[in-house]
C-alpha cells in the first residue's frame, strides 16, 4: 500500500513539473486571440497540451506495433501498481518532452556560439 502511494506521490509532482514548464514555454509564445473570446487559463492549456500529446504518442506507438506485430504485455506492474505498457511509456514521455526541447535549445545555442 505504501509503494502505491509513494508511486503516486512521484507521478503527480512530475506531472505538475510538466506542467510548469509547458506553462513557462507558454509565456514565451505570442498569442492571437481575437478580443471578446474567451480564454482558457495557463494552467488548463498546459494540461490539454500534456494529455494532447501522450495520446499522439500512444496513438503512435500503438500503430508502429500493430504494423511490427511486436507483442507487448497487457499490463505490467509497479510495485502493487498494475499499468498498460504502452500508455505510461507515452505519458512519461509526454512530461519529459518539455525538458528535452529545453536541452535541445540549449544545444543549439551553445553549437552556435
Amino acid at each position: 500500500m505504501l509503494e502505491a502511494i509513494i508511486v503516486g506521490v512521484v507521478a503527480t509532482i512530475l506531472v505538475w513539473l510538466s506542467i510548469r514548464e509547458r506553462m513557462r514555454l507558454k509565456r514565451y509564445r505570442k498569442d492571437w486571440d481575437v478580443i471578446g473570446e474567451s480564454k482558457a487559463s495557463p494552467l488548463s492549456e498546459s494540461l490539454a497540451n500534456l494529455v494532447g500529446t501522450a495520446g499522439g504518442i500512444y496513438l503512435s506507438m500503438v500503430m508502429l506495433t500493430t504494423f511490427l506485430e511486436i507483442e507487448v504485455p497487457a499490463r505490467i506492474n509497479i510495485s502493487s501498481v498494475s499499468l498498460e505498457p504502452m500508455a505510461a511509456t507515452s505519458f512519461i514521455l509526454a512530461i519529459a518532452s518539455p525538458y528535452i526541447n529545453r536541452l535541445l535549445v540549449g544545444l543549439k545555442r551553445f553549437r552556435y556560439r
